[in-house]
């Protein structure tokens, strides 16, 4: 439970290090866009659908746009995991320059073998999220509690693997997941919490990937080189 609370707290200091902010500062900016991109076209959609002129078009606008936030609110892990995967290397390496100098340069899984189980696992979640939807609608409750879980899971599995693979091979990586499960899906589920908070929600792919990184490197058996 240590590593845990050392894995959540300790990214929180590193937040305004020179190192540490470009990956928190293009993750933000790349959250934002996408969220903008996705609200902009959903309500240029639903308008053109409706005639693209007059009271009903402008109505359709507003209904795209909120349609989109919930479609943002409720896709957002898949979308998390994809752009934490894009800044996992950066952010990774920020946490092991100040916090474990001793590691040598990482030499785990290929950039293809890498990119393989994100995709996969993104497209495993968005797939999930989708089933879900219609349960989340008809028992909100139940749809809730059931996404939160599935967040959990999904992010703790998606983000410490995709940091272990830094310096494992992906098998490699699942089986020290699988060793470590308890405090993998500890911190998952504190990030699928701060997944569900607005605007906080966009620090989620910089923050766990920075907490997973801990994660693995204050195991029982020590740091991963």
């Amino acid at each position: 439970m240590t590593a845990v609370i050392a894995s959540l707290t300790l990214p929180f200091d590193q937040v305004f290090d020179r190192g540490f902010r470009g990956p928190l500062i293009k993750g933000l900016l790349g959250a934002v866009l996408a969220l903008a991109g996705l609200i902009w076209l959903s309500s240029w959609g639903v308008a053109a659908l409706a005639g693209g002129t007059g009271w009903l078009a402008t109505a359709a606008e507003v209904l795209g746009g909120v349609a989109a936030l919930f479609a943002a609110f409720w896709l957002f892990v898949p979308f998390a995991l994809a752009i934490a995967g894009l800044f996992l290397d950066e952010t990774a390496a920020a946490v092991e320059r100040r916090h474990y100098p001793g590691l040598p340069p990482p030499h785990g899984a290929s950039l293809a073998a890498q990119g393989v189980f994100n995709v996969t696992l993104a497209l495993k979640v968005l797939a999930l999220n989708i089933v879900l939807l219609p349960l989340a609608l008809l028992v909100p409750f139940v749809g809730g509690v059931l996404l939160w879980l599935v967040a959990a899971i999904s992010l703790g599995h998606g983000l410490f693997e995709g940091v272990a693979q830094r310096r494992l091979t992906v098998a490699q990586a699942r089986v020290l997941r699988k060793r470590r499960e308890f405090s993998v899906l500890a911190v998952g589920a504190v990030m699928a919490a701060l997944a569900v908070v607005p605007f906080a929600n966009l620090l989620v792919p910089v923050l766990g990937t920075a907490a997973m990184t801990h994660l693995l490197h204050r195991g029982a058996d020590g740091p991963v080189a």
